[in-house]
């Protein structure tokens, strides 16, 4: 007997009930322009090289509610390796962005509001029609770091690093203290602050 053939469904404009109801499958790559609040939030390649895409998939299902109908359910998987200036050095580093998000669709925004309070899942209003991609996008500008950095910044001296400044506070800080006495917490930070002679 033959299989029905798969609904097609249009990432831009998903049918959240019509996904959720079928146990919908989708998946995809998304280029940088394709998602343009995050491509304005990394670097772009200097040499004009193609940044790696956004591997994207989401799958649908239902889950019975004691009392009520049943809700979608969006389990979202991401994965994208942007590029973010690094904040010590502001070289560019690659920063690797792995996402695992559930969302629960609910009737209306204030069930939706009340209920993302409640659970651990996102909740968000069902639409009609809903922007995938948008999602994908909010997702993945949520998950970039605030302050990007390398582990070791590549062309830092080792005189210049964080860790060699907080090594050499403490020698100090330590140095001065009378014998006996434990290293006061806040010994480093004075030793940051004093100035050279």
């Amino acid at each position: 007997m033959a299989r029905p053939p798969r609904t097609a469904y249009a990432p831009r404009a998903l049918d959240i009930a019509a996904f959720c109801r079928d146990g919908g499958r989708l998946e995809g790559q998304a280029a940088l322009a394709d998602l343009p609040r995050f491509a304005d939030s990394v670097l772009r390649s200097a040499d004009g090289a193609p940044e790696a895409p956004v591997l994207w998939r989401a799958a649908g299902s239902l889950q019975a509610v004691a009392g009520g109908p049943p809700q979608c359910l969006v389990d979202l998987t991401l994965s994208a390796a942007p590029t973010l200036e690094c904040q010590r050095c502001l070289q560019p580093v690659a920063v690797r962005l792995e996402i695992e998000r559930r969302i629960r669709f609910v009737q209306g925004e204030d069930a939706a509001a009340r209920l993302d309070e409640e659970l651990e899942d996102d909740v968000l209003a069902l639409l009609p029609r809903f922007d995938l991609l948008a999602l994908v996008e909010d997702e993945l500008l949520l998950a970039l770091p605030l302050v990007p950095r390398h582990e070791t910044c590549p062309d830092l001296p080792a005189a210049l690093r964080p860790e060699a400044d907080v090594q050499a506070a403490a020698a100090g800080a330590g140095s001065e203290l009378p014998s006996g006495r434990s290293e006061h917490p806040f010994a480093v930070l004075a030793a940051l602050r004093r100035p050279k002679s």
